[in-house]
C-alpha cells in the first residue's frame, strides 16, 4: 500500500511539474494573434495522464457528441479531468476554481467559462457559450450547481437550458458515477463536498486501494417545439436518473428534493464550499 501510494504520490507531483512547462509554453504562445491549435490536444492529453496517474480505471458507455451541450450531475473535481479525457470539451465553471494552483491556470488556457458566485451574469454567460456552440464547440454545464454525495441527483436548475431552445442545439444528458474496485456501491472517498479542501481530498483519491469512473453518454436530445425550460431540464435529469439507477443495482439513486428543477432565472451557482 505504501508503495502505490509513493508511486502516485511522485506520478502526481511529475504530473503538475509538466503541467507548468505546459502551461509556460501555451502562455507565450498565447501571446502571438492566434490561439495555438494544439492547445486543446495538450488539455485532453493533460487531463487524461493525470486521471492515469491517480489510477483511476474508466470505464465508458455511449459516444461523446460533437458540437453539443452536454448536462452531467457533478460529484467532485474529478468529474472534469475525467471528462476531458473523453474529448475537446468547454467547461463552465464557478469562478473561484480559477484561483486554484495549477489547475486554475490550466482552466483558463483550456477556454473555461467562469462565472462569479451570487453575481447576475446569467445574460453575459448565455452569450459566452452561445458563441462556443456556434463555433460547433462542446460545452459541458452542471445544471445542480453544486457537488453531491454521488448517491443523490440535485435539482436541476432550468436557465442555461435556453441554449438549447434558441439555437436548436442538441443537447447529451452523462451520468457520472464512482465505485471502488470491490464494491458496487457510489463510493465515499470521492465527492467534494462540504468543507472538505482540495488538498484532502486529493489525498484521498492518491490513497484509494482502487477506484473505477462509470461514465455513461446518452442518446442526444432536442427541445421539443414549446416546450419549457422547466420541462427540458427535468427531462434531461430524469434520463441521467436513470441512468445512475441502472449503473447502481445495490441501492436506488433518489432526488434530493421533492421539486426537481428550480424555477428561477439566475444561473444556479450558489456553491457549496468546495463545490467545482
Amino acid at each position: 500500500m505504501m508503495a502505490r501510494i509513493l508511486w502516485r504520490t511522485w506520478r502526481v507531483g511529475e504530473h503538475l511539474a509538466t503541467g507548468v512547462l505546459v502551461g509556460l509554453y501555451a502562455t507565450l504562445r498565447r501571446r502571438r494573434p492566434q490561439r495555438p491549435t494544439w492547445l486543446p490536444s495538450a488539455v485532453r492529453w493533460w487531463h487524461g495522464r493525470l486521471v492515469r496517474a491517480l489510477g483511476v480505471q474508466v470505464r465508458v458507455e455511449g459516444r461523446l457528441e460533437t458540437n453539443c451541450l452536454l448536462i452531467g450531475n457533478h460529484i467532485s473535481w474529478l468529474d472534469i479531468p475525467i471528462l476531458g479525457a473523453q474529448g475537446e470539451i468547454r467547461f463552465l465553471s464557478k469562478s473561484d476554481v480559477r484561483r486554484w494552483p495549477l489547475i486554475g491556470w490550466m482552466a483558463v488556457l483550456a477556454g473555461t467559462r467562469f462565472i462569479e458566485r451570487g453575481a447576475h451574469q446569467s445574460e453575459h454567460v448565455l452569450s459566452q457559450l452561445r458563441e462556443d456552440l456556434e463555433s460547433r464547440r462542446t460545452v459541458m454545464i452542471f445544471p445542480e450547481g453544486t457537488t453531491t454525495d454521488g448517491r443523490t441527483l440535485g435539482r436541476f436548475h432550468p436557465r442555461l437550458f435556453a441554449l438549447a431552445q434558441s439555437s436548436g442545439v442538441r443537447i447529451q444528458p452523462v451520468a457520472i458515477r464512482y465505485r471502488r474496485l470491490d464494491d458496487p456501491a457510489p463510493d465515499t472517498a470521492v465527492p467534494y463536498i462540504g468543507d472538505d479542501s482540495l488538498i484532502a481530498n486529493l489525498g484521498r483519491l492518491i490513497r484509494h486501494p482502487g477506484l473505477i469512473a462509470q461514465i455513461h453518454f446518452l442518446p442526444a436530445v432536442y427541445a421539443l417545439e414549446g416546450e419549457s425550460r422547466r420541462a427540458l431540464a427535468e427531462r434531461v435529469r430524469l434520463a441521467i436518473l436513470a441512468s445512475l439507477n441502472a449503473l447502481d443495482r445495490t441501492s436506488t439513486m433518489t432526488a434530493k428534493d421533492e421539486v426537481s428543477v428550480v424555477d428561477d432565472d439566475e444561473i444556479p451557482f450558489r456553491l457549496e464550499p468546495g463545490a467545482a
